[in-house]
C-alpha cells in the first residue's frame, strides 16, 4: 500500500530549492543554508526523497583541497514533477491575526 500525503513545508522548501536549477548538482550544506534547515532535519528529507526515486545522489568526484568528498543531489524527472505539483498546490500562508483595537470612550 502506498501513501500519498502532502509533503511537509520543509520538504517543499528543499524541492523548490532543487527545482530552481534542476540540472545542477547541490550538496546538503548549501541546501540547508538556502532553506534554513539544520542537518538533523535536512538529511532525513534528502534520504527519504532519494529512497523514493525523487533525487539522484552522487559523490563529488573532485572535492576541494583539504575537504572530504561530499554527497551531491539533484532532482530526477519524478522529483521535478513533484516539486512542480507541490509548488502549485501550496496554499498561501495564513495572515497573522491582528490584535483587537481598544474601544474608545464615547
Amino acid at each position: 500500500m502506498t501513501r500519498s500525503r502532502r509533503p511537509s513545508p520543509q520538504t517543499v522548501a528543499v524541492l523548490s530549492a532543487l527545482a530552481a536549477d534542476p540540472s545542477r548538482w547541490r550538496h546538503g550544506y548549501d541546501l540547508g543554508q538556502e532553506v534554513g534547515l539544520k542537518a538533523g532535519s535536512l538529511y532525513p528529507i534528502l534520504i527519504r526523497l532519494s529512497d523514493r526515486g525523487l533525487l539522484e545522489s552522487s559523490w563529488e568526484t573532485e572535492p576541494e583541497q583539504g575537504r572530504p568528498a561530499r554527497h551531491l543531489y539533484r532532482l530526477t524527472d519524478a522529483g521535478l514533477a513533484l516539486a512542480a505539483e507541490a509548488a502549485s498546490s501550496t496554499e498561501p500562508a495564513a495572515q497573522p491575526r491582528q490584535a483587537p483595537q481598544p474601544r474608545g470612550a464615547w
